[in-house]
């Protein structure tokens, strides 16, 4: 963990989307969160709706505006629905954003504190790539609340379909950018840099793109993507053609058991990316003992990687929204903490077909 900027881990993601009650209903119908605290015009809030959505150790907060001219109004016209805000949880949120701005950082938020019945939340938050927010949170005396002007909901609490974590967020900046943002991130808030992808491990004979893995202690958040040279166009570029620029592409979400949480969200209607069948011929001896059939893994199409430290199960959702910008990775460890470089082709040939539908290869 970072001696000057300490990370526990991540509070909350905030998304800001065109209609806050249909995509909280979204989650909770599709992806088995919870909708737990509410903060809108019934609470005295005019300017914008808030819903904050819970599974495991995951909070979501899904917010729009009230009038066109509201900076969350301006951010969906630009990027569609997009993750704007990255909290992450620190025991001392004004000296976070003080390290962050003396070593180059721009601020958003100075730091802040809101008190209620509930005790005295702090906050601040600096500018990263693009429009993203890199929010710091103090919840050291406001435990039991999410935020001062939320109200807890007494709704029916949705059955979980398992998720228990966020695993990382990945960003996508410009062919340029990367390194410049990863020595941001390292500079700015102690990140360290754990893996290096080259366009020669994530290609096809059509794309290619480069990718950095950070870490603050023994927590993996960030990746950064940047597009390489191809001969035609990456999923990175779709992403910022389509995005207006740079952004947090997806999310990757832990479970404990894929195969049950991907049929629960197949079932819910959430659309996952085809894999050619002719990808499990053979996949058993090479993937050696798993705990999942691999006539399981073909039905659900879902991937595995192995490494020295362990295996992994994952797959990709499509898009979730019209935009082909933002989509969730589904993985359950066991001892790997790569990214399934063994599968980064069979993904980039799947990615590509999707992109040819949509006519942006």
């Amino acid at each position: 963990m970072s001696k000057f900027c300490p990370i526990e881990g991540l509070d909350h993601l905030e998304f800001y989307v065109g209609n806050a009650k249909q995509a909280a209903a979204f989650y909770s119908k599709c992806f088995g969160f919870t909708n737990t605290a509410y903060r809108g015009l019934e609470t005295g809030e005019r300017k914008t709706t808030s819903y904050v959505l819970a599974q495991g150790d995951v909070r979501l907060v899904v917010s729009s505006a009230m009038s066109a001219d509201h900076p969350i109004a301006q951010s969906v016209l630009k990027h569609g629905d997009t993750i704007a805000i990255v909290a992450l949880e620190v025991p001392d949120a004004a000296n976070a954003y003080k390290q962050a701005v003396e070593r180059g950082a721009i601020g958003a938020i100075p730091p802040t504190e809101h008190e209620d019945e509930h005790g005295v939340l702090k906050y601040s938050a600096i500018r990263a790539f693009g429009d993203v927010l890199i929010k710091f949170v103090d919840r050291t005396h406001y435990p039991n609340n999410f935020a001062p002007g939320f109200v807890a909901r007494r709704s029916v609490t949705t059955s979980s379909v398992g998720i228990r974590s966020i695993d990382h967020v990945v960003g996508n900046v410009e062919l340029g950018a990367m390194n410049h943002w990863v020595e941001f991130f390292v500079k700015t808030m102690g990140f360290d840099v754990r893996m290096h992808f080259d366009e020669h491990t994530i290609s096809t004979e059509y794309s290619a793109l480069m990718s950095k893995v950070l870490q603050n202690g023994n927590k993996t958040i960030f990746n950064i993507n940047e597009p390489a040279k191809g001969r035609r166009k990456s999923q990175i570029d779709e992403y910022l053609e389509f995005h207006n620029g740079p952004g947090i592409q997806h999310i990757g979400l832990t479970t404990d058991d894929i195969a049950h949480t991907v049929t629960q969200l197949r079932q819910a209607g959430v659309e996952f990316l085809p894999i050619p069948k002719t990808y499990y011929e053979g996949l058993e001896d090479w993937v050696r003992e798993i705990d999942v059939p691999v006539e399981k893994l073909a039905e659900l199409g879902i991937l595995v990687d192995r490494d020295q430290d362990g295996y992994l199960l994952q797959l990709f959702t499509k898009p979730i929204g019209d935009r082909p910008t933002l989509f969730f990775e589904i993985i359950e460890r066991h001892g790997s903490r790569g990214f399934g470089t063994g599968n980064f082709k069979s993904l980039f040939v799947a990615l590509e077909r999707e992109q040819a539908l949509r006519g942006n290869l």
